[in-house]
Formats: structure tokens, sequence, C-alpha cells
């Protein structure tokens, strides 16, 4: 199988690219107008469309709705950017590293036979890397709506 992360590297540059010149003084003035907050409700939006998409196991639609969301994620780090506070790198950096901390049975010693094995190995690991005098469930996101955040404290309480 051919190694396709050159053109990989190249789109997503390409991608940043275009999201960098529509902010930029001569861009789009929508584009430039727009905030980390300001994007949050189609960022909201567009992960549903994503869901929706996907259990509809609608291919073109899923990789049409993914990439919504793609650029979503990198407008909101290239507004980051230029404030100062991160980039695009640093995001994927941490997602990266995050994985591969997370994943000690696949990059490291640690074994897990079983997908519960893996999450109660993510939850443990996830608990130590945030602190380990928080309370089992302060890592549900407060934002989720009421009948999501139910669930997942369920789910949580279950394993």
């Amino acid at each position: 199988m051919p190694d396709h992360r050159p053109q990989l590297t190249d789109d997503f540059a390409k991608l940043c690219d275009i999201v960098a010149k529509l902010r930029a003084p001569d861009g789009c003035p929508w584009d430039r107008e727009q905030t980390n907050e300001s994007l949050l409700p189609a960022l909201i939006e567009e992960a549903y469309e994503t869901a929706e998409a996907a259990r509809a196991q609608d291919d073109a639609h899923f990789r049409e709705e993914l990439g919504d969301l793609l650029l979503l994620v990198v407008m909101h780090a290239q507004i980051a950017r230029e404030t100062d506070r991160f980039d695009i790198e640093d995001v994927t950096r941490e997602v990266s590293d995050k994985l591969i901390r997370r994943h000690p049975h696949v990059f490291g010693t640690s074994e897990a036979r079983d997908a519960g094995a893996v999450l109660k190995q993510w939850e443990a690991i996830k608990r130590e890397e945030k602190n380990a005098n928080l309370h089992y469930f302060a890592s549900l996101p407060t934002a989720l709506p009421a009948l999501v955040r139910a669930q997942k404290a369920q789910s949580k309480a279950a394993r």
C-alpha cells in the first residue's frame, strides 16, 4: 500500500493556508469577524450533522460533514494563533501525545485484552493526568445537554 502521508500533509497545510487567507486583512469579511465564541453554535451543529451522517451510513455526506467539522477545528486554532494562544501544530501534537499516553497497551508495555479493559485503563490514566483528587464525575462537561450528561454519568458509574 502506498504511503499517503505526503499528500495528507500537503492537503492539511493547504486547508490551514486557506483558513489563514480567509482571516487575513484582505480575506473574507465574515471569516475575519468570527471569534472562538461566535463559532461555537456552528461547531455543535456540525458535530450533530456529522453524527447524523455517520448513523445514516452515507459516506459522501459523512465525508462532507467531517470536512466541515475539520474546517471549524482549523478555524478555531487559527483564531487562537492570531492572539498568540496556540496553533494547529500545538493541537495536533497534544492530541497525538495524549493518544500515545492513553494507549500503553499499544505504544507501551501495558496489556488490555478487551474494550472494557481499555476503557478502565483510559479513565485511570485520564484521572491521574487531570488530578487524582478530582471527583470521578468532575470530567463530565457541564456544557452537555442534560440527558447526554446523565447518560455519560451512568456509563462512568457502570465502569
